[in-house]
């Protein structure tokens, strides 16, 4: 059973949940506001810091004019170590994984089930990590009013390097001598769609170790929240980050084109300062995932209510096939997600007054979501089961699911895994015993030793 700390935790939390989604209902609200927000004022934010502070550096980036839409990109600084002497085959594998998951005893919280082939064992047994909120720290307010490289001003930015500080970069610019190629994980934060950001502090702390663990660029999606802005809004945020990151992709192969066409060793020191540029003469290639990111290799990871942005993005991602290349979807990780259905489970029955997210509050929550006239339990968006939901199983990515025993979810999460394998999809369950719904990811549970074999569980690079 979960400790009496946790039992406590989740009476005050649900209380103050219940409070502020009953608000949200009675406050009137623009649906037609396309610009929408993506945090609320409540929560505690964390500063971004283009630095390697505790060996990561962070960057947010507006990347939609019409919206709200944000995303932080989570820069692990093993991406600076120099190339391996076999990183050449290493880039030519194929971007499909290996249809086997590794594992042993689920009912062990200490085992893991790891995709081989390019999702390969992780490597480190520890944390590591400190968990100092960065939001105390005057030094990372500063940080966060620079621009994306971390230096004041353009000609700076084209200069900055190690200040020679205990090997700390202030505003990294990329190499080519230090261009290790990382996968790119997509991650989709949790908080009912009403609440949560990418920038939170427990949001921050939880991908920060998701890169460390993994060894991968972790990109945390700012979606838009409801109520005020309500179904397809989160959906079509998750969709366009990955056409930005084909975007991205291809306009830094013509960048790197264009300085090939020069010629010369010359070029090659002045090679990734050349970018195409808009109209105001701002770069669009965002070098940190020009130098680093391998599109080839990405992974979608979403908890709880971002896990059904994960499922959306990877069904739309099949869809498009070659449109979306470079960008390959080769695995996803659905952590607790947020399905519902009218016809109720075992563990929906047992389980309906759970921890922290209840029955109640969760179908609260959806009617907060989803628009009046398309309220039903049945939605495509709520019941991973329904037929018509989009393309075949058969050709979904493969997918890892991770439930918590008293979790009232947790049934219609196992049933589509278990609809998935039934196809031949790589979609094995891990079901963490005595752990409720956010157990790895909320605030106060982070600390808790449920979190590091979870986090072993991803896939790596």
């Amino acid at each position: 059973m979960p400790s009496v700390a946790v039992k406590l935790y989740s009476v005050f939390f649900k209380f103050l949940l219940k409070h502020r989604l009953q608000n949200r209902i009675q406050t009137p609200h623009d649906d037609s506001n396309p610009f929408g927000i993506t945090t609320r004022p409540e929560e505690s934010v964390s500063a971004a810091n283009p630095s390697f502070a505790d060996g990561f550096a962070t960057k947010d980036i507006h990347i939609d004019p019409l919206t709200s839409l944000s995303v932080r990109i989570f820069l692990p600084e093993s991406a600076l170590n120099p190339p391996e002497p076999d990183s050449k085959h290493h880039s030519k594998l194929k971007s499909k994984p290996n249809p086997r998951w590794l594992g042993l005893d689920q009912n062990d919280s200490s085992t893991a089930f790891i995709p081989n082939h390019h999702l390969q064992t992780l490597r480190r047994n520890s944390l590591g990590l400190s968990a100092t909120n960065s939001n105390t720290e005057s030094s990372l307010r500063e940080e966060s009013r620079r621009n994306s490289y971390g230096c004041s001003n353009d000609v700076e930015a084209f200069n900055c390097r190690s200040d020679g500080v205990g090997g700390v970069y202030r505003g990294y610019l990329p190499s080519i001598d230090k261009s290790r190629k990382l996968p790119i994980m997509l991650q989709f934060h949790g908080g009912g769609w009403v609440s949560g950001s990418n920038d939170s502090v427990a949001n921050d702390l939880f991908c920060r170790r998701i890169a460390k663990l993994c060894d991968v660029i972790v990109v945390a999606v700012g979606y838009r929240l409801a109520p005020e802005n309500r179904y397809p809004a989160a959906f079509e945020d998750g969709l366009k980050v990955l056409h930005w990151l084909g975007k991205q992709a291809n306009l830094a192969e013509c960048s790197k084109s264009m300085g090939n066409a020069k010629g010369g060793t010359e070029f090659k020191k002045a090679d990734l300062q050349r970018h195409i540029v808009d109209t105001f003469g701002a770069s669009m290639v965002e070098p940190w995932l020009a130098a680093h990111g391998d599109p080839s290799r990405c992974v979608l990871l979403g908890v709880s209510c971002g896990a059904n942005i994960a499922d959306y993005v990877a069904r739309k991602a099949v869809e498009a096939g070659k449109l979306l290349d470079p960008v390959k979807v080769v695995a996803q990780v659905l952590m607790y997600p947020f399905f519902i259905g009218s016809v109720p489970t075992h563990s929906e029955i047992k389980l309906a007054n759970s921890y922290f997210y209840d029955k109640q509050m969760c179908i609260l929550a959806w009617k907060l979501f989803l628009p009046e006239e398309e309220f039903s339990l049945d939605h495509p968006a709520a019941n991973p089961l329904v037929p018509g939901r989009g393309p075949p199983l058969k050709l979904m990515p493969p997918t890892l699911t991770i439930v918590a025993e008293h979790d009232w979810m947790r049934d219609r999460a196992i049933a589509y895994s278990e609809e998935l394998r039934k196809v031949n999809v790589d979609a094995p369950v891990l079901e963490y015993k005595d752990a409720v719904h956010e157990f790895a990811t909320l605030d106060m549970l982070l600390k808790t030793p449920r979190l590091r074999p979870v986090l072993r569980t991803l896939p790596s690079g």
